[in-house]
């Protein structure tokens, strides 16, 4: 039995990972801003805590949605940075942990398109999303070497499990609603990865410490993920050039407007990322995201 505390415990992620590790019989403590064994607001105080852990995942931060004004994109770096730091603070206080493990994302690499995307391609975000994450992750990083703590970072591409956020909840309200539809053919590939699988590596990877990427290897397509997800049902496409006209339509209208022209490069592009470091150094076999929606309500 392995002492665990995951910070942001009543997010998505946490939730996943709470209940994946504790099937392994682990003492686990977990930390959010609402509920759990410590109720902080980690980007505005540091941590008091009461015993030691083993291990420490830190999953909390902000994420799915897109800053308007300075103040949104401030919000970024308050809680993935400063909230950050002030972990670290709290933990410095007792006893350190032997392994550290960060929850990161693709967003680091800055890339809208692109192909086997391997850890090693440049850390090019320019949005506050990705640069926080940057920036959280070379603190984190710094602070495990000083301190001889096991760091391991996984940077991870759209989660797929039970009732998810962001784009992918979107999406399955608009196929419930019957009002989705695929651009083109749907043609367009993009890394995934189950929330689960992400959490049963955790016990292996930590151990191990390095930088890694996380999918299912498979990288479902539109079309591919909407059929599952809609059990085989067929949905209406709107033909390439119609969506790329409306798109210029949102750029003339600006925010107002809930697309444009960048918004309809990414749902057509591809945005694939390597897996193969995981799969070769810690003998990563997820399960496809696609064979999971098959059997599993995500509802």
């Amino acid at each position: 039995m392995i002492k665990i505390l995951v910070t942001g415990a009543n997010g998505f992620l946490g939730k996943s990972f709470l209940k994946e590790l504790s099937k392994e019989g682990n003492l686990l403590f977990s930390l959010s801003r609402t509920c759990g064994d410590y109720k902080v607001s980690l980007q505005e105080e540091i941590p008091d805590f009461k015993e030691s852990f083993n291990l420490v995942i830190h999953a909390a931060g902000k994420a799915h949605s897109v800053p308007k004004t300075e103040i949104e994109k401030e919000q970024f770096y308050n809680t993935n940075v400063i909230g950050t730091a002030n972990l670290l603070k709290g933990l410095e206080k007792f006893i350190l942990p032997k392994e550290f493990v960060f929850i990161s994302s693709v967003s680091v690499y800055g890339q809208e398109t692109g192909s086997n995307i391997s850890e090693d391609h440049p850390l090019l975000a320019q949005d506050s999303y990705g640069l926080s994450k940057i920036q959280a992750e070379q603190l984190i990083v710094d602070w495990c070497r000083v301190n001889k703590i096991t760091c391991t970072i996984l940077r991870l591409p759209l989660l797929v499990g039970k009732k998810p956020p962001g784009n992918l909840g979107a999406m399955i309200k608009a196929l419930r609603k019957s009002y989705y539809f695929n651009i083109g053919k749907g043609e367009a590939r993009k890394s995934m990865v189950l929330c689960k699988d992400v959490a049963l590596l955790i016990p292996v990877v930590s151990k191990v410490g390095g930088i890694y990427n996380l999918t299912d290897g498979f990288h479902p397509s539109f079309f591919e993920l909407s059929k599952a997800l809609s059990n085989n049902k067929k949905h209406l496409s709107l033909p390439l050039f119609w969506a790329k006209a409306l798109g210029r339509i949102g750029d003339f209208l600006g925010d107002k407007a809930p697309i444009n022209s960048l918004r309809i490069k990414k749902i057509t592009s591809d945005l694939i990322f390597d897996d193969s470091k995981a799969r070769k150094l810690l003998n990563w076999k997820p399960e496809l995201v696609l064979d999971y929606i098959k059997k599993e309500n995500l509802d």
